[in-house]
């Protein structure tokens, strides 16, 4: 058996260190090595301590956690997963954070949380096998942006499932998007209030119009829609005016919006007429609905392994037969503008 995840925790409040210490206690394959209340602290007990995961609290005394993640990417790069409160300040700080190149975030409990930190258990142990890599900000070092005169947009759907890692993945390809791109839609596994600060995010950082989905929203030509976290699935529906729904249903695969939800609804309406892209993220939400989506004539696209911050989701899909072709991050992007691009001798 493998050894368990070494777990630093650092946050300047006692009793959230007690209550993510409890948590991941629980875990038998999870052991939390030591605590440090601010930046100074968690420097020496990570130098005494050699963690294969921190755990990180945003806002504390002396240094924040975006700077303290910062230096700890450049000087001794290693997972850190950010725990972080369910403001929108919290929010931007939080997906900041991911874009330096934290591995994940969770959130803080809220009144009347039936499970605490839910998941934060099965993302230290993914944190801790993972191969963690460093990259440039995309917000620092932006990729070029396809002019809308190379692009001719054709009649295709495009819709994208992602989890851990999903941020910098979703940035790197939607980068890549003209002003004129597909209608896209977007099933990002995030906590609730964040999905708005990101979709806010990815529309400051790219060319199409991103946004939270709203129920009824019509897909447009150079839209692009981010499900929201929290109590609603993201479908499209309406064959005619296909349109965003949002539909109250039980979390499938432990997730809600479930991105498995989202690609087979994509291929009950467009068929053919739609391309499927599964990136990194752990478990298997999105793999089935992505095979779904092939059988019915779609293509389909899951990002390798290599450029994965976890090779969950994608690899699942892979294994299912669901993945028409495997690329690198870098090239998702061109590819899906290639599925969906007008023929020349009249629109696909």
């Amino acid at each position: 058996m493998p050894a368990p995840a070494r777990v630093l925790v650092v946050d300047d409040s006692p009793t959230m260190r007690g209550l993510i210490t409890a948590v991941l206690s629980q875990d038998p394959d999870v052991s939390v090595i030591g605590q440090a209340g601010d930046a100074m602290e968690a420097r020496a007990a990570i130098k005494q301590l050699n963690p294969d995961v921190v755990t990180l609290d945003i806002e504390m005394p002396n240094m924040n956690g975006l700077e303290f993640l910062e230096k700890i990417m450049k000087l001794r790069p290693m997972p850190v997963i950010m725990v972080s409160t369910m403001t929108h300040r919290g929010a931007e700080a939080t997906l900041a954070a991911l874009e330096i190149g934290a591995f994940d975030c969770v959130a803080k409990p809220q009144p009347g949380d039936a499970r605490p930190f839910g998941e934060l258990a099965e993302k230290v142990k993914a944190a801790a096998r993972s191969q963690h890599r460093h990259s440039p900000s995309p917000h620092v070092h932006p990729s070029p942006v396809a002019p809308a005169a190379d692009f001719r947009v054709g009649r295709k759907i495009v819709a994208i499932g992602s989890s851990t890692g999903g941020v910098e993945a979703l940035i790197a390809v939607l980068q890549k998007f003209p002003r004129n791109c597909p209608p896209t839609v977007i099933t990002q596994h995030m906590p609730p209030t964040f999905t708005k600060s990101f979709a806010e995010r990815l529309n400051r950082l790219c060319a199409p119009v991103v946004e939270e989905a709203t129920d009824g929203a019509r897909l447009e030509i150079g839209k692009i829609y981010l499900a929201p976290g929290g109590d609603r699935h993201l479908q499209v529906s309406n064959a005619s005016a296909p349109c965003c729904r949002l539909v109250d249903r039980a979390p499938v695969n432990g997730h809600r919006p479930s991105v498995d939800v989202l690609f087979d609804s994509v291929a009950e309406l467009a068929g053919r007429n739609a391309v499927g892209v599964i990136l990194t993220g752990m478990g298997r939400d999105g793999a089935s609905g992505l095979l779904k989506m092939r059988h019915a004539g779609a293509r389909t696209i899951g990002q390798n392994e290599k450029t994965c911050v976890v090779y969950g989701m994608p690899r699942v899909a892979h294994e299912l037969g669901a993945v028409e072709h495997q690329l690198p991050l870098t090239s998702i992007g061109e590819e899906i503008l290639k599925l969906t691009a007008a023929r020349k001798e009249g629109i696909e």
